[in-house]
């Protein structure tokens, strides 16, 4: 649980924001706003199946952003500094921008205050652990790496036309990598998990063993088309493709392949995607231009509903802004990101969706991800398994997969029940027919 000087650090950021608005209003400026991030984490390293470090840090930052004359500018700072010399470089930057029109949110009110909750370091030294140790039980060869974090994050963006917006989240992280070195042969399995309440470690490591016993014996694909079955961690490199594509940015500079395809049929009528906002542990109620986040489809029944856009794009494609307008870092300006990628899953169970294929590629992972825009891909499979008869038959190796996502898209066979979060994606396994394998 977080302590009083914590508590009092963050009134002091409060006071810090909005003294920052104050000075610049002062200097004349009439549209200003000031937005703020503030975090506290406890990462645990583990190393070689050894405990390697606890640390404790804090961190975070100011960005402001004013507009002159309507021209904008952006200066951000880290740690003390001073106000004034801040709304200096700002306006310095207004200088050599072009006017536009300032895009602020109005008189909203946004508060959504942290659920505390109480860490216990020795505990989650304990699961990590048993964690090492219920891996190595089995196979005891292997070299487990796992980082462990808990961290708190405060938000805060005000402006000057009364906006004010106060989100606090606390999470739990675990990421595990497994290294099984046999002779020539180099295996590495990656898997983590996030969550706001607990970090329960259960169902990774049940994942990585069943990955490990698949892995015990060597399977050869034979080049050609072929059902793959993608598992959540691999599909999500579908999904980014698919994702950029409903960019309302790309949508606007008619860079997406999609950006005429609204109401269209783009990909197999079993596939529904939507953005969820309100989806733990990755929940966000509002961007970073003080906009409540929405709930709404992308694709439904395979057919473009939405794309999703900042301020600025919704005004430039003449439709309601979607509230997805955020920040890569705090020295960006807001540009269009989703919040929870969500893809509606099928009826059919993993085990099932194994049993369906006669002869075909499982893919876990991929080496590295070269798609973009247009679609077109070439992808090393990672980590991938042989499947003949409906039953794993072993790990391939030095096995490529190609093609075109937007074509794949529209070839889905199966879609499986298990939904699980891939970072922000939560989605679930996929069989592709007449994908092509080469190796």
């Amino acid at each position: 649980m977080r302590d009083d000087s914590n508590r009092l650090l963050e009134l002091r950021n409060k006071v810090q924001a909005e003294e920052l608005l104050d000075l610049a209003k002062k200097r004349g400026i009439e549209d200003v706003e000031v937005y703020e991030v503030r975090s506290h984490s406890k990462p645990i390293s583990f190393e070689a199946n050894r405990l390697k470090q606890i640390e404790s840090s804090q961190g975070g930052g100011v960005a402001l952003r004013l507009w002159r004359n309507g021209c904008p500018g952006l200066a951000v700072a880290y740690g003390d500094f001073d106000g004034n010399d801040l709304v200096d470089k700002a306006l310095a930057i207004s200088a050599l921008n072009d006017a536009e029109t300032p895009l602020l949110n109005g008189e909203n009110r946004l508060v959504f205050p942290e659920k505390d909750i109480d860490v216990d370091i020795n505990s989650l030294i304990e699961k990590g652990q048993g964690a090492i140790a219920l891996l190595r039980e089995t196979h005891p060869d292997i070299i487990c790496n796992l980082d462990l974090e808990w961290e708190t994050e405060t938000s805060t963006l005000i402006n000057s036309r009364g906006l004010y917006c106060h989100h606090s989240d606390t999470t739990f992280s675990a990421s595990v990598g497994v290294e099984w070195v046999r002779e020539d042969d180099f295996l590495g399995i990656y898997d983590g998990i996030y969550d706001n309440e607990t970090l329960n470690l259960d169902k990774i490591i049940k994942n990585i063993q069943q990955r490990l016993r698949w892995a015990e014996n060597q399977g050869i694909v034979k080049p050609r088309p072929l059902p793959v079955l993608f598992t959540p961690n691999a599909v999500v490199s579908l999904w980014e493709t698919v994702s950029d594509a409903l960019n309302g940015k790309r949508i606007v500079d008619k860079s997406s392949p999609w950006h005429d395809s609204h109401g269209k049929e783009v990909m197999a009528s079993c596939l529904t995607i939507s953005q969820n906002p309100h989806l733990k542990p990755y929940d966000c109620p509002f961007d970073d231009e003080g906009a409540l986040t929405q709930h709404y489809k992308l694709i439904d029944g395979g057919k473009i509903s939405n794309f999703y856009c900042d301020q600025k794009n919704a005004n430039k494609l003449g439709i309601n802004n979607t509230g997805n307008g955020f920040r890569p870092s705090l020295g960006s300006y807001p540009s269009p990101s989703l919040v929870n990628f969500v893809v509606g899953g099928g009826n059919t169970s993993f085990d099932k969706l194994i049993e369906n294929i006669e002869y075909g590629l499982m893919v876990d992972q991929f080496l590295g991800n070269d798609a973009d825009i247009s679609g077109d891909f070439s992808l090393n499979v990672d980590l991938g398994y042989l499947v003949e008869k409906g039953e794993v038959m072993g790990r391939v190796k030095d096995t490529m997969i190609s093609g075109n996502i937007y074509q794949l898209l529209q070839r889905v066979r199966d879609l499986g029940n298990d939904n699980i979060w891939s970072g922000s994606c939560y989605t679930p396994s996929m069989v592709i027919d007449g994908v092509s394998v080469t190796n």
